[in-house]
């Protein structure tokens, strides 16, 4: 929900004028990898509900991600967020209990990969190690811890990590520093390509496989939802390092992705994909001196086919119907 005026208090009703409905949580970093056209695949477990069935739907027949190695789990509820956006972030409330297979029962029978994101909890997962000894590089990300405890017994999974990328505050709290620059350069140790987004304030990174730095500022947008940003950072980010980019343009293509995802009501569907960069690039970008000279990398790399325009979270997820069932009726 967007638009509020501000939190609800207990015992108020506030009404919005804003809403979206769609595929969120781990479907986020899925849908934004393959609207790039990236070969996708999501482990990860539905209920066998409606709001399952909406998830795989919409995950394998729109977007075209592979969940051969999802499960269904009869009598589970799928867990469902209701994303409160207010200004240039969101407050998260969510009903769900823990899926009935852990994340190593999924991916027994991972297929090769050139990349992975994972996010890290604070149980180690064994096909991890598995898949880096195979050539993965993984790539990591981390949630608000609730205890808020942020141990960081946490950090030493990163030593079968390709990169990480947490946010500041993510980063300041798991390496107790004051700044992201101090926290970047602590995880800079621990892994071969730190990442620290900052919001509004763009993101700096240290990669130490080819020894650069980069910090860039975040694109100027009204934002509208910022739910699933970034995931939409991250999988962006992914895709430029599987092109060889250099540090700081993969930097601002992520940062890119995920400013104009803040433009649409979050989750999933709110990612750009090519077309969406594309048509940013069309209309804004190349048009605007400043915007030009730092996007100016887009013009090489944008595909000559951007692929069809993507489609929205609508306000109400709708069941699929076949055209031969029966219309329903209320009595």
């Amino acid at each position: 929900m967007t638009g509020l005026p501000k939190p609800p208090t207990p015992g108020e009703e506030i009404w919005t004028d804003g809403m979206g409905s769609g595929p969120g949580g781990i479907a986020n970093l899925a849908v934004a990898a393959a609207r790039y056209g990236l070969a996708t695949s999501l482990a990860t477990v539905f209920g066998d509900d409606f709001y399952g069935t909406y998830c795989r739907k919409i995950l394998a027949d729109q977007e075209g991600v592979d969940l051969s190695l999802s499960r269904t789990a009869p009598g589970w509820n799928t867990p469902v967020t209701f994303s409160l956006a207010q200004g240039h972030d969101r407050s998260l409330v969510t009903h769900g209990q823990e899926p009935p297979y852990s994340q190593d029962d999924l991916m027994q029978g991972m297929p090769p990969a050139r990349s992975a994101i994972v996010h890290i909890g604070s149980e180690p997962q064994e096909w991890i190690a598995k898949a880096a000894a195979a050539g993965t590089r993984i790539f990591a990300d981390v949630g608000w811890d609730p205890t808020q405890q942020w141990s960081t017994d946490l950090l030493g999974q990163l030593s079968l990590c390709h990169a990480f990328m947490p946010n500041d505050g993510e980063a300041m709290a798991y390496t107790r520093t004051d700044t992201p620059g101090a926290a970047l350069r602590r995880l800079a140790e621990l892994v071969p390509v730190a990442v620290v987004t900052c919001g509004r304030d763009g993101a700096l990174a240290i990669d130490q496989t080819t020894g650069e730095f980069a910090q860039v500022r975040a694109l100027d947008v009204e934002a509208l939802d910022a739910t699933g940003a970034g995931d939409v950072f991250g999988a962006s980010f992914v895709s430029a390092t599987l092109g060889g980019w250099p540090l700081a343009d993969r930097l601002r293509f992520a940062g890119l992705a995920a400013g104009l995802s803040v433009r649409h009501h979050g989750g999933a569907l709110a990612a750009p994909g090519w077309y969406g960069i594309d048509q940013w690039w069309r209309t804004t970008g190349s048009n605007d001196p400043e915007l030009s000279r730092a996007y100016g990398f887009l013009s090489d790399r944008i595909p000559a086919d951007p692929g069809a325009p993507v489609q929205r979270a609508p306000v109400t997820p709708h069941s699929h119907r076949s055209p031969h069932s029966p219309s329903d009726s209320i009595s």
